[in-house]
């Protein structure tokens, strides 16, 4: 088996279903196998895909174990040489999927790679980054981020000095959309499941690099992406009452707390 590609559903089956839809829609698709994960979805998830797609492997969670929990379940039933892991509010455009595995065969340093997120009217989606640092989280979630350093801190994070038309090591990449080689896996391990939501992309990636693998963003691999920043709040009270928001900020303690404050990364693009 070439690929692998896992999704985790969460309640989101008509997305699931047309995430799908988009990946049979490719050619030379026959060394390939499709792995839903669902973590005890209350809607009619099961039945709707189970049904729509029998050559799909469905795999149930008797409770929602979070998206690395998800994602690792997939990856130890994957048989592929490259696992592609996709949120379900992902359409494959055409020959994205040809565009990674191609680039993947032919760099084998790489151990992940990602491609370009496009919204569904076209424009670009920041998906790949520089890692946080501890003044990020504080801007991206407060007034500071209007001020002249929390613009410039901002916009290094987001790479805004970066074309997102070439080929790029970068820190991390969103974890919506990740092809990562199997052989690394071996040596990396999967995703850290202390990380329920948010920040399980970042600190795989920066665990691949500190194991002596590239971490890739590659362009003319398309995606479109129905991303919504669910997380995003405004004000304290809508922290208090967003519970994405919540999740995201204790992800980010955790991810200091592993890592130190103060302490560089192995790698910084």
């Amino acid at each position: 088996m070439k690929l692998s590609i896992i999704i985790v559903n969460y309640n989101t089956g008509a997305l699931t279903k047309a995430c799908v839809e988009s990946i049979l829609a490719q050619e030379n698709m026959k060394e390939t196998e499709i792995i839903i994960v669902d973590n005890n979805s209350s809607d009619e998830s099961i039945p709707f895909l189970g049904s729509d797609f029998p050559e799909v492997r469905l795999i149930t969670n008797d409770e929602n174990i979070g998206l690395a929990g998800g994602v690792n379940i997939g990856l130890k039933e994957a048989t592929g040489e490259y696992c592609l892991i996709l949120n379900p509010d992902i359409i494959v455009l055409p020959n994205a999927i040809k565009a990674l595995k191609t680039f993947m065969d032919e760099n084998p340093k790489v151990g992940m790679s990602g491609g370009k997120l496009l919204s569904p009217n076209g424009m670009l989606q920041y998906s790949c980054y520089r890692f946080y640092r501890l003044s990020t989280i504080l801007y991206r979630r407060s007034w500071f981020g209007r001020t002249r350093a929390g613009k410039r801190e901002i916009a290094r994070f987001l790479m805004k000095d970066f074309d997102h038309q070439s080929v790029q090591d970068v820190d991390w990449l969103m974890g919506a959309c990740l092809m990562v080689r199997a052989a690394a896996l071996k040596k990396v391990g999967g995703m850290d499941e202390r990380f329920f939501l948010y920040f399980e992309d970042l600190d795989w990636c920066r665990r691949f690099w500190e194991k002596g693998y590239r971490v890739t963003y590659v362009p003319h691999a398309q995606f479109s992406h129905y991303h919504q920043r669910s997380s995003k709040q405004s004000s304290f009270l809508g922290l208090i009452f967003n519970q994405a928001a919540r999740h995201h900020l204790l992800s980010a303690a955790k991810y200091f707390w592993k890592y130190g404050f103060s302490s560089n990364p192995h790698h910084e693009v």
